[in-house]
């Protein structure tokens, strides 16, 4: 805009320039003042002036720091990273205190946990009830030797661990038992025969203190009640403990 001001003022001054001899010639002579003269083309534009000085620095090119804010909110647990390398083996532990002296073994001071006995009683068996075993089957054998006597039939275990039990029956015909621990049927064994037979049957359980071994007829029940009859057997003995 200050250019083309600029250009202006210069064909004004042209312009008078020009008028005022003609007028100063009419005065003079008297004579007609001619017509202005077109304007002249605008000039190029000049050159850049000198570079200034460089300024002050102003406020701000000294930054204020302000006050430490107050922490955030922890933020939810990152995801896991990858598994490290397994690390060096430690260094071996100190050695620890050397146990007591055991006793020695005497095999005649141990406890039996066994039982073995016999069957001789001349009323058949009763459906789903203990079959009773009245009599053991060594019954000479030294008192530090002998094994437990069953209650109506019954083995009641003392000492925690994994038993072995087996039975051997007279029967006729057909016959089925059931070897029960406590209540639950462990197992049923079935056999028949067009005459006599003798049915047995073994099983391995493990059994905590106070749990029940026992066996019980069921309704094909055709046991032989011979009293002189030794077949009629029930045996159970400790394999080993787990207490």
């Amino acid at each position: 805009m200050a250019p083309q001001w600029l250009s202006c003022s210069t064909a004004a001054l042209l312009l008078l320039a020009h008028v005022a001899p003609v007028v100063a010639q009419k005065s003079c002579n008297g004579g007609t003042p001619g017509i202005p003269g077109i304007p002249g083309t605008h000039g190029p534009n000049g050159n850049n002036g000198p570079k200034g000085e460089r300024g002050d620095p102003g406020e701000s090119g000294h930054p204020v720091r302000g006050q430490k804010g107050a922490p955030g909110l922890q933020g939810p647990p990152g995801r896991p990273g990858m598994k490290g390398d397994v690390g060096l083996p430690g260094p071996s532990g100190s050695p620890g205190q050397p146990g007591g002296k055991g006793r020695p073994f005497n095999p005649s001071n141990q406890d039996r946990y066994y039982f073995s006995q016999k069957r001789l009683l001349s009323q058949t068996p009763e459906i789903d009830t203990t079959i009773n075993f009245n009599s053991d089957i060594l019954p000479d054998l030294d008192q530090q030797f002998q094994g437990d006597s069953l209650k109506n039939g019954t083995f009641t275990c003392v000492v925690k661990g994994v038993y072995f039990f087996s039975y051997h029956m007279s029967a006729k015909s057909r016959v089925c038992l059931k070897l029960l621990k406590g209540s639950d049927t462990h197992m049923t064994l079935c056999d028949m025969s067009d005459g006599f037979l003798v049915t047995s049957g073994s099983a391995v359980l493990e059994l905590e203190v106070g749990d029940t071994v026992s066996l019980q007829a069921t309704r094909y029940n055709n046991i032989v009640t011979s009293q002189g009859s030794t077949s009629h057997t029930f045996t159970g003995f400790l394999i080993f403990s787990t207490a």
